[in-house]
């Protein structure tokens, strides 16, 4: 590393610089002279300046008059004057520090050093205890931003003619060619730093993933997690071991502050010689008991001896439009407290889920929806978006020609009306069975035809009961209950068992081509 008060010192004098179109100040050497030496008093004073005037072409500061300056200093194109010119402009536009003679005590904008203290900084300079930066300076001169003429060379600098003086010059230039320099780096990676902070959001304290705030995991009211967090302290998991029955699993839900669960008779019929077990949300068991069952509505109520259950809240299925939407809450395939969600589907389905005892056929005027429901969801609730309950799970559609035993949601589910399940419901808990709305016919069930046929047998309406007492004869079709069309012997079934004991009713029968309104009462069958 060379000497910078010696320009050139450590390199030979007849060593030849690279020739890589830069000028090293550093490696310049004066260019022989062809012209005689001089002689004389004054031989040495001008062999000097005859030797410096390499450097005064080439050097970073050029005087604007003197021995060194070129015939054509004016020239607005190549010359000396035009160039410091070009400077000066160039370092006013930009606001560079610049060297301004003087003692202390310029006025105090921008930076200055105290030129006693050389390298270090003025209060308020960048770096002092102003919060500035400051770099070392030769001693005499003040660094500070300014747009007045610049250093050496300019009018009034008393050493710009001694050849000795601008040789020290050339060496404080460099370092203030330095120190601008530097400040420039400086000032690009601080740029680049907060171009980086500004474009990336980089956060220097750590992560720059968001973090859940206070109460983001609260839910309004009636969204679908602020449902199932309501009802699933309600829901059950029913294990059923039937002994020679075998096993079963299901669901249910609690219907009142007693203990009683609502769940579907399918699910409980195996128990007779076996054990009920209620597993509750927290994961406690309970040992349940039938109160009742009911195997035409395919509903059964049980009971544990655990108080303190929140029942959930039935609704009025009567209400229900297709397009509601709905949840499921249950145990589907054993997973217990499962959630699933999707919209009423159709209305007034009649379906026929699970077998009862003996020769008894559920029949239920179903709620059909598209949520997902699998085995393992009977006797659960199907709830409203209220978070009441407007149906009991019971049974789903299957791919015809698969077997009793294989599969599973294909978006066809049924629930049991909470109509229906309330009434039955009460009376399981009040008397230990349910009764039945009939109207006292047969039908025939070979009939192809729209709607549902009376069979043509002497015997196929009950004499005394609502039909005979309505004037239903054997051989009536009938097409419409309620002003509600029928089509087929089951939709009339589930239509009668979907109102109570003591309801009057609208019934539309077909007789020799007329239609003919006739008006019942629903009794109640003697034999449920």
């Amino acid at each position: 590393m060379t000497n910078e008060s010696t320009p050139g010192a450590g390199i030979p004098r007849d060593a030849q610089p690279d020739e890589t179109g830069i000028i090293d100040l550093e490696h310049t050497r004066p260019v022989p002279r062809t012209e005689a030496t001089p002689s004389g008093p004054d031989a040495q004073e001008q062999s000097d300046a005859r030797d410096d005037a390499w450097f005064d072409v080439f050097g970073p500061e050029h005087p604007t008059q003197g021995p060194g300056v070129p015939a054509r200093a004016d020239e607005a194109w190549g010359s000396d004057r035009a160039d410091a010119l070009a400077e000066q402009a160039h370092r006013a536009s930009y606001a560079p520090p610049v060297i301004a003679s003087g003692a202390p005590g310029a006025d105090g904008a921008g930076m200055q050093q105290d030129p006693t203290q050389p390298g270090q900084a003025a209060p308020g300079a960048i770096g002092g205890s102003g919060g500035g930066f400051a770099w070392p300076a030769p001693s005499g001169a003040a660094v500070t931003f300014r747009d007045a003429p610049v250093g050496p060379g300019a009018p009034g600098d008393p050493d710009a003619a001694s050849p000795t003086r601008r040789r020290r010059r050339r060496s404080r230039s460099g370092l203030l060619v330095a120190g601008v320099v530097g400040l420039c780096l400086l000032s690009g990676l601080v740029g680049g730093v907060a171009g980086q902070l500004l474009d990336d959001r980089v956060n220097l304290a750590g992560s720059t993933l968001p973090e859940p705030g206070p109460g983001a995991t609260d839910r309004p009211a009636g969204s679908i997690a602020s449902i199932a967090a309501t009802a699933l302290p309600s829901v059950v998991t029913i294990k059923v071991d039937g002994g020679a029955e075998g096993a079963a699993t299901g669901s249910g839900f609690v219907i009142d502050a007693k203990g009683h669960i609502l769940t579907n008779n399918h699910v409980v019929e195996g128990a007779a010689a076996g054990d009920i077990e209620v597993v509750l949300s927290n994961g406690d068991t309970e040992k349940a008991t039938i109160v009742g069952r009911d195997a035409s509505y395919d509903l059964a109520v049980l009971k544990v001896s655990r108080p303190g259950l929140t029942p959930l809240q039935l609704g009025p299925s009567s209400k229900v439009v297709v397009g509601d939407q709905v949840i499921a809450v249950g145990a589907p395939l054993g997973l217990d407290q499962t959630v699933t969600t999707g919209i009423v589907s159709a209305l007034n389905r009649p379906v026929t889920p699970g077998s009862g005892g003996g020769d008894v056929t559920s029949y239920i005027n179903a709620i059909q929806t598209d949520a997902a429901i699998n085995p393992g969801n009977s006797g659960g609730p199907l709830l409203d978006l209220n978070g009441k309950v407007i149906g009991v799970n019971s049974a789903i559609a299957r791919v015809p020609g698969a077997s009793g035993t294989t599969g599973g949601s294909i978006g066809l589910g049924f629930a049991i009306p909470s109509d229906q399940a309330r009434r039955t419901a009460d009376q399981l808990i009040s008397t230990g069975k349910a009764t039945h709305p009939i109207i006292g016919v047969q039908l025939d069930q070979t009939f192809s035809g729209e709607g549902a046929q009376v069979s043509d047998k002497s015997t196929a309406v009950t004499v005394g009961g609502p039909a005979d007492k309505a004037g239903v004869k054997p051989g009536d079709v009938i097409t419409g209950f309620e002003g509600k069309r029928i089509r087929t012997p089951d939709q009339l079934i589930v239509s009668i068992r979907s109102r109570a004991v003591g309801d009057t009713v609208t019934l539309t029968v077909k007789r020799d081509g007329k239609q003919i309104d006739l008006q019942m009462t629903l009794e109640a069958d003697p034999d449920s």
